[in-house]
């Protein structure tokens, strides 16, 4: 029996290298499918670092708060590929999905083209045909996968509005060295006289995005100058050319979450006709949900073996800006012993993750993650985290460390398992 996994482990196979940036791959495939990215509802296109996810599921929550019937592309999966591809009904079916993914199969042929690259081809087709639907489709809010002047989602002409998160130091074997050449890269989905809103940029990055918006013809609704927003003490104050809205705590946990969700608020300001009231915005704010970000498992093995008093936490965040905003959003923990099980893969920066956590921690216990080829093995994460400042030790798997920390401890605790998006996918999967 054909099954998408099947499918999807043919495309695997299609070309060497599991990222390489260019678009004439993607363009070539696009051509054959008729076009669809052509034929889709209107586009909020976002790239950044970090916060890419959270953003779309705030912007998702409120947009369907106000009625609309809203599609999402995202990336990386935590636990099925399915989770990719979100259209106005809910996830893609497996029927649709085995369908798309061997209509593309086909059109491509032997031809290289990455697994990132024909999916997405996939996806756009799967955005395009149910946007045709009698019921429609309101609005797509597509994610860009890496980078974004290369990336395959860069193949909207003329996007409702481009969104850019918070840039940081990430990929820089694909992306460049410096802050300026991977804002360089996150600011090629720029397009000629299409609003993009700015998140809180460092000023190197800032001033690479400046540059592009004037080279291209891009307006900028900047955080700092056109809008900001402040936490106060049960949500935040957003304030902008239409004045002030006093706005709920985010249903995501972190502070940094606020500024996510203020970045949500200051995109659908620039979204018209779109139906989002102080009703809508307030409501996607506090009843958004985006898995494997800070997030409590309460049921399940892992949750369930662990002594009374214990909780077990999981975040996928993997780089030196995700760790800090981690240790801020950890810092007022303080009521009783925090332990870390962690994991990474072998291209992110490790010890600048890990560092930031280091003095919040009672200990750590590293982990290969299961079934990731370019995962670190918990001996190599245990070295970066002893050079990052941990009490740290490897572990033969989640719940061996998970195990481990209970029996050394003194007295309840929480444990968290963060480093990797896949792990986060791992653990979710596992734990039913």
């Amino acid at each position: 029996m054909t099954t998408s996994d099947r499918v999807l482990e043919r495309l695997t196979r299609l070309h060497p290298k599991v990222i390489d940036l260019s678009l004439g791959r993607i363009e070539r495939l696009l051509e054959r499918l008729d076009h669809p990215e052509q034929r889709l509802a209107p586009v909020v296109h976002v790239a950044g670092t970090n916060g890419k996810g959270s953003l779309l599921a705030f912007l998702r929550a409120m947009l369907e708060a106000g009625g609309q019937r809203v599609q999402a592309y995202t990336s990386p999966h935590l636990v099925r590929f399915h989770e990719r591809i979100r259209l106005a009904s809910g996830l893609i079916d497996e029927a649709a999905l085995i369908a798309l993914l061997e209509r593309c199969e086909a059109a491509n042929g032997p031809e290289p083209i990455t697994f990132f690259e024909v999916t997405t081809a996939a996806a756009f087709l799967a955005f395009a045909e149910d946007a045709a639907n009698e019921e429609g489709a309101d609005i797509l809010l597509l994610e860009t996968g890496l980078g974004g002047r290369l990336d395959a989602t860069n193949m909207i002409d003329r996007p409702a509005l481009t969104a850019i998160t918070p840039i940081a130091l990430d990929h820089q074997q694909f992306l460049g060295d410096t802050l300026a050449a991977i804002a360089g890269e996150k600011a090629g989905i720029l397009k000629p006289g299409v609003t993009c809103v700015v998140a809180p940029q460092e000023a190197e990055a800032l001033a690479v995005i400046e540059e592009r918006a004037a080279a291209v013809g891009a307006a900028l609704h900047i955080h700092g100058r056109d809008w900001t927003f402040a936490a106060t003490k049960d949500g935040f104050r957003f304030e902008d050319a239409n004045g002030v809205r006093h706005l709920p705590a985010p249903s995501l946990r972190g502070p940094h979450q606020i500024a996510n969700a203020a970045l949500a608020v200051a995109c659908a300001s620039q979204l018209p006709g779109f139906g989002l009231d102080g009703r809508a915005l307030a409501a996607g704010i506090a009843g958004a949900s985006w898995p494997g970000r800070l997030q409590r498992l309460t049921e399940g093995p892992l949750a369930t073996m662990l002594p009374p008093g214990w909780e077990v936490w999981l975040d996928g965040g993997h780089n030196p800006a995700a760790g800090a905003a981690l240790a801020e959003a950890l810092a007022g923990w303080r009521d009783r012993p925090l332990h870390l099980v962690y994991g990474m893969l072998n291209t992110k920066g490790a010890e600048g993750f890990l560092r930031p956590l280091a003095p919040l921690a009672a200990n750590l216990q590293a982990v290969t993650i299961p079934g990731e080829a370019a995962s670190l093995s918990a001996e190599a994460a245990a070295q970066h985290a002893a050079t990052a400042g941990f009490e740290a030790v490897p572990a033969t798997s989640v719940t061996e460390a998970l195990s481990a920390i209970v029996a050394a401890a003194q007295a309840p605790g929480r444990i968290l398992i963060c480093g990797s998006l896949y792990l986060a996918g791992k653990i979710l999967a596992d734990n039913g």
